[in-house]
């Protein structure tokens, strides 16, 4: 089963912003960061700069926030890369002629629907900031 990790891209794109302010970054050093390709990387930008987080001029290498990372909140970035996709998926695959198969799947999206909930409150409240004082954290412990 593959998942989504664009969420998570998109934080390290942030903080990867961030961090090299003031240097010039192309999608193509990000993306060697990430792992990934450079057209991923432009995608999840476009999203970003859509969403007004960013702002960029066109063909050159100079993203930046558009506001300060104490406030741009998880949600905020979840919302520009992920829209309104939930967090968690039901199985719509069950079998229509089983009662279990059917009613169990009603039944997980009340649930699923609350975890949902607190998930986005909780991700409202953590900040790009946050993020980033935690990795200087992390980075600290190495050393």
């Amino acid at each position: 089963m593959k998942y989504s990790t664009r969420l998570s891209d998109t934080l390290h794109v942030l903080a990867f912003l961030v961090l090299g302010e003031g240097q010039r970054m192309t999608s193509t050093m990000i993306a060697e960061s990430i792992r990934t390709n450079p057209a991923y990387i432009r995608q999840l930008m476009s999203a970003l700069k859509n969403a007004g987080i960013i702002a960029s001029t066109q063909g050159q290498a100079n993203p930046r926030l558009t506001r300060e990372a104490s406030e741009i909140t998880m949600l905020d970035v979840y919302r520009a890369v992920e829209g309104n996709k939930p967090l968690l998926h039901l199985d719509v695959a069950t079998n229509p002629e089983c009662g279990v198969g059917v009613n169990i799947q009603l039944a997980i999206s009340d649930f699923y629907g609350d975890v949902q909930q607190v998930a986005e409150q909780t991700m409202q409240t953590i900040t790009l900031q946050d993020i980033l004082e935690r990795y200087r954290e992390k980075l600290e412990n190495l050393r």
